[in-house]
């Protein structure tokens, strides 16, 4: 299990290295107007020129980069170029509001669709039916629009939460419960039944195999058949996919914070890469894959542990 474990490892950190040199080369060839628009339009050529060199853009390629990649190392993320914060402390202000509603999403999509895909596998029906057609409903309507339904009708109409966030530096568990359940429940919504679905499938592929039967012949209740056996051999197919919503999410939640003002990477990703800040553009970039990098490695693990011929293979 170690070797199975570093072996993850080691490939998550080679993905990190090749998807920081492209990301830096894409921003290396999108630099030629940063210190323009730093310094304004009224900036002289000898302004800009100073600027270039302040800031590293008038070298090659190979050397911005291994000098950024040095200093990661060693945990300098470097500073804004457009207000001069330290990239790392900016990010630990907003990451952990963009994490509080990723993993209290995922996890209640968790729940309540192993819940349904487990009840319409086992007993079909309305139950069946109706998780079916909510998959297809919730893989139509996109997560913003649904998002925007949700602030029309409870925070415009009824106004049951507010429109934007309340979520301020020291603020308490009450703004956050506020500012974060209609997002959330736009999460929830839009991935718990496509999740139903897939669990539902897994499940039943089980129930049709022949070690159900023998345990049935044995005697055993259809209850612990499902709960102790069915669902620990259909586990590893729920946690590919909730595995993948989770890293999805890192794009959507972009947009959902958007909608309801909540002060996380979402809007700081979007004005770094309109301006062209490629120090906090980097530092969300390498955040982003590190997160991709452990939930992978944690869903490996958990398979692993589930089901030992993911480790041989």
């Amino acid at each position: 299990m170690l070797t199975f474990t570093l072996r993850r490892l080691a490939s998550g950190l080679g993905l990190l290295v090749v998807i920081s040199m492209l990301t830096y080369t894409l921003l290396f060839f999108s630099s030629t107007s940063i210190a323009r628009n730093i310094l304004g339009e009224q900036a002289t050529l000898e302004q800009i020129a100073l600027k270039e060199a302040e800031l590293g853009l008038d070298q090659p390629l190979p050397v911005r980069y291994l000098g950024w990649a040095g200093a990661a190392l060693r945990g300098d993320l470097g500073e804004s170029w457009f207000n001069g914060e330290p990239v790392t402390q900016t990010i630990l202000n907003r990451l952990p509001v963009t994490l509080v509603l990723m993993i209290v999403s995922i996890v209640l999509v968790a729940l309540i669709a192993t819940a349904l895909g487990v009840i319409a596998a086992v007993r079909r029906g309305w139950v069946d039916k109706t998780v079916q057609v909510g998959a297809v409903v919730g893989d139509a309507i996109p997560g913003f629009v649904l998002a925007l339904l949700l602030v029309t009708i409870f925070a415009v109409n009824l106004g049951w939460f507010p429109a934007v966030s309340t979520i301020r530096p020291g603020a308490g568990p009450e703004a956050w419960i506020i500012s974060l359940s209609l997002p959330v429940i736009a999460i929830v919504v839009n991935y718990v039944t496509s999740s139903a679905q897939q669990i539902r499938s897994s499940v039943i592929k089980e129930l049709d195999k022949d070690y159900v039967r023998t345990l049935r012949s044995r005697g055993l209740g259809e209850r612990e058949i499902v709960l102790k056996n069915v669902l620990r051999s259909a586990a590893p197919a729920g946690l590919t996919v909730l595995s993948l919503q989770f890293i999805g999410l890192l794009g959507g939640v972009i947009i959902l914070e958007q909608i309801f003002a909540i002060p996380g990477i979402g809007p700081l990703f979007v004005t770094a890469t309109t301006l062209g800040d490629i120090p906090v553009v980097m530092g969300m970039t390498i955040v982003t894959v590190v997160i991709v990098i452990i939930v992978n490695l944690l869903v490996d693990v958990a398979q692993g542990a589930l089901n030992p011929k993911v480790r041989l293979s």
